[in-house]
């Protein structure tokens, strides 16, 4: 078993073509042997965004902290805290921090979508 606070979690810069002010920590990763999914927790600064990209795999989302946009399947759409988001498989999305306040959410992707232009 693994049970850590979120803070103990080295935070890295993410540093993908296209994303601007984004920061991840790996939650539950391939250290912890997990068999099936990933864990990660992403921070925007004010005006940050995560790299638009497309993949084969799906992400599943949920909102923990501030407010700002997502854009998925050809739409963008606003978020808040306490949502979720689903995004398919072969979906092009990216997620953006408003200018006035920052984003923290958890992102579950498979083992197989580990790299999802963020490597551990």
């Amino acid at each position: 078993m693994k049970h850590v606070h979120y803070d103990q979690v080295e935070l890295q810069e993410v540093n993908s073509p296209g994303a601007k002010k984004v920061s991840v920590r790996w939650l539950i990763s391939q250290e912890d042997e997990a068999p099936n999914f990933y864990m990660r927790r992403f921070e925007l600064a004010p005006g940050g965004c995560t790299p638009r990209h497309v993949h084969e795999w799906e992400h599943e989302v949920y909102i923990l902290e501030g407010s700002g946009t997502v854009f998925s399947g050809g739409a963008e759409e606003a978020f808040r805290a306490g949502d979720v988001i689903y995004v398919p498989p072969r979906e092009e999305h990216f997620f953006a921090a408003g200018a006035a306040g920052s984003v923290a959410f958890l992102c579950l992707v498979p083992k197989a979508g580990q790299g999802c232009g963020v490597r551990r």
